[in-house]
């Protein structure tokens, strides 16, 4: 849905976050700006180098968007991901327990747990995951390996227009949280209900 405040709490509370995300506070968020973005793909290039993807797949992708009737059309080019939703449906249907919440919010799969058996790649509204080569699902990891080392994703340090922002929506001084106090939003497909921690600056 569309608000200035959404991560607030509005539509969840800190105590449904703490239950869903298995205690965890901090949360790590993205917002990409619709309006900077011009969909070089540097993003998807930065990721699978940043994380061997197997060439033929990608954990982030471009999409354009045209709405309305010629002559009053308008363009949208969006940076695409898992949405690393606080309710993950994902994380919900796995049968092994392969799809977990990080530190942080984060949605990762271990792969030594993970069967192949596709139930979160059909039960993810946003198509963020795919069958890696190795016979475990694969996705964004807001390359959580860099986050402990103090460093942003691949994606947000490559971005040539600087579209992408990341941070933790409970510091109020990150960059995710400074720019959503500021900018009209939208996330995708709210009425799912996964509440995704991706935005879309419109």
């Amino acid at each position: 849905g569309y608000g200035r405040n959404r991560y607030e709490g509005q539509f969840c509370n800190i105590s449904d976050r703490e239950t869903r995300r298995g205690g965890c506070i901090m949360r790590y968020a993205m917002a990409v700006d619709t309006r900077k973005c011009v969909g070089c793909s540097d993003c998807v290039v930065a990721c699978q180098t940043e994380n061997n993807v197997p060439i033929g797949f990608c954990r982030d992708w471009i999409v354009e968007v045209t709405d309305g009737t010629y002559p009053q059309l308008e363009m949208e080019i969006r940076s695409e991901r898992c949405n690393h939703c606080v309710n993950a449906p994902c994380v919900r249907c796995c049968p092994t327990g392969a799809s977990y919440y990080d530190e942080g919010g984060i949605v990762l799969v271990k792969p030594t747990e993970c069967i192949g058996c596709g139930a979160c790649i059909a039960s993810c509204p946003y198509d963020a995951r795919y069958p890696h080569p190795d016979g475990y699902v694969d996705k964004c990891t807001f390359c959580s390996h860099r986050l402990k080392n103090g460093l942003v994703p691949a994606c947000v340090a490559v971005c040539p227009t600087k579209c992408l922002y990341f941070g933790d929506l409970d510091d109020p001084n990150s960059p995710v949280s400074d720019i959503l106090r500021k900018r009209k939003f939208k996330t995708l497909i709210p009425e799912a209900g996964t509440d995704p921690q991706l935005y879309f600056l419109i």
